[in-house]
């Protein structure tokens, strides 16, 4: 029996999707904010601002055509660096964000997730990420995970100083280690790798985000800014993906 419902299946047909062909995990890095109001004499802010109605379409979207878990790379650990008040207005419409769309992610039977490091994140923020996360943990649809204060090089540190104390307490071996301990110790232990791997604004790199997990993902690029990014463009790259051949490192049967 397919795990997709009718409406779903007569969805996919119309965007020329295969259900077979269908990543299980899609993850994008949404890239272009500050270049998309730039380009319009717009404040980088209002960038952001628009960007907030791509996550909302994206995720809709995502829903309806049965994905099982997205993955938005929010908020990096390099952020920081950014100027205090386009940070202070990051944090705010994060948090408004976290607000508005509770109710969306109650009625569309979303998981509610996140990824990251907690420290440096507002407590006004912090608190909005638990409630959805509390709320939402019994739901059974699509996964919706947001990566926030996140950086895959601090995530597999954060992997190993949770293995080295396991060695330290004598309950795992350093001889005993595999690529399971680690991939069991990182924020995504729950979670199964992305299939594909969306960026946009056109810029060929990863950018620290999910390096253990994509080895083996699909890449996309898009020139399309993050605010111009919306079902056509998330439709492309799925019926991209579905032409290509998977063989993690093997050769065709």
């Amino acid at each position: 029996m397919s795990r997709f419902k009718p409406d779903t299946l007569e969805r996919l047909a119309r965007a020329g999707l295969d259900p077979a062909r269908l990543p299980v995990h899609v993850a994008i890095i949404m890239d272009g904010n500050g270049r998309w109001a730039r380009q319009r004499g717009l404040p980088r802010v209002e960038g952001h601002r628009q960007g907030v109605q791509s996550v909302r379409a994206t995720v809709e979207e995502c829903c309806r055509l049965g994905i099982g878990q997205l993955t938005l790379y929010c908020f990096s650990s390099e952020n920081w660096k950014r100027p205090q008040l386009e940070l202070n207005f990051l944090m705010a419409l994060l948090q408004q964000y976290l607000i508005e769309e509770r109710a969306e992610i109650m009625e569309q039977n979303i998981r509610f997730c996140t990824i990251g490091r907690r420290e440096g994140l507002p407590e006004a923020v912090l608190r909005e990420i638990d409630t959805s996360v509390r709320i939402s943990a019994t739901n059974t649809g699509m996964r919706l995970c947001l990566a926030i204060n996140y950086g895959g090089r601090t995530e597999l540190v954060d992997a190993v100083r949770a293995l080295a104390r396991q060695v330290r307490a004598g309950t795992l071996e350093p001889e005993e280690i595999e690529e399971e301990h680690l991939s069991n110790a990182l924020y995504t232990a729950d979670y199964p790798d992305p299939d594909l791997l969306v960026r946009t604004a056109g810029e060929m790199r990863v950018s620290n985000f999910l390096l253990w997990q994509i080895s083996y993902a699909e890449l996309w690029v898009t020139e399309d800014c993050w605010p111009d990014f919306g079902r056509d463009t998330l439709h492309r790259a799925l019926r991209d993906y579905a032409r290509r051949e998977r063989r993690f490192g093997g050769l065709k049967g």
